[in-house]
C-alpha cells in the first residue's frame, strides 16, 4: 500500500511538471512596426514599437539574446522594423525578448 501511494505521487508531481513546462510563453512570435523611442541598458536597450494595429511592444533587445554581435543592429526611432522572440504580457504592457531581428527599413 505504502508503495502504491508513492506510486501515485510520483505520477501526478510528473504530470505537473510537464503541465508547466508546456504552459511557456509563446517563443519566436513576431512584431513588426515603427520604432517611436529607445531607452538605452546595462548591455543593449529597448525599443517602443508600435504595430499596424495601433498595439504597443517593448522590444528588449541585446547582443547576448540575438546570438552576438554579427546579429545586433541598433535601431533608430523612425525605423520600420520585425523582430522575433519570446512574448509576455504585463497587466498593461506587451513585451517581446528578441532574439531575431528580422528587418530593418
Amino acid at each position: 500500500m505504502k508503495n502504491l501511494k508513492k506510486i501515485s505521487f510520483l505520477v501526478l508531481l510528473m504530470a505537473f511538471v510537464i503541465s508547466c513546462t508546456t504552459m511557456k510563453n509563446d517563443t519566436n512570435d513576431a512584431v513588426s512596426g515603427k520604432v517611436e523611442s529607445i531607452e538605452s541598458g546595462k548591455d543593449g536597450y529597448t525599443a517602443k514599437i508600435t504595430t499596424d494595429k495601433k498595439e504597443v511592444y517593448f522590444a528588449v533587445i541585446s547582443i547576448v539574446n540575438v546570438g552576438g554581435p554579427q546579429n545586433y543592429k541598433q535601431l533608430k526611432i523612425g525605423d520600420v522594423v520585425s523582430v522575433k522572440g519570446e512574448k509576455w504580457k504585463t497587466e498593461e504592457e506587451n513585451h517581446i525578448k528578441v532574439t531575431e531581428i528580422v528587418s530593418v527599413k
